[in-house]
């Protein structure tokens, strides 16, 4: 998992996001899904572009999130250089 700060730390439902997600894909961007851990608060980026987990486990404690449940939020990054 990749760590960084982010402008928005808030969990949304994860349906939405998804949806959200997916329309910053199609315009080019790519979209990295953050989740807070269930346990300790930590805050994780999951490390593959472009791809939703139900579930994540924090590397600091241990912990799997049911990231469904809990709820997620993205970072899109978008290639300005095109």
């Amino acid at each position: 998992m990749i760590h960084g700060g982010a402008l928005d730390l808030t969990d949304y439902p994860f349906d939405e996001v998804v949806k959200a997600a997916d329309e910053c894909i199609a315009r080019g961007g790519k979209v990295f899904q953050k989740f807070t851990c269930g346990n300790c608060g930590n805050r994780l980026t999951m490390e593959d572009a472009d791809k939703f987990y139900t579930e994540g486990t924090c590397d600091k404690c241990g912990h799997t999130t049911d990231i469904v449940a809990a709820g997620c939020n993205y970072l899109v990054v978008y290639d300005l250089k095109e």
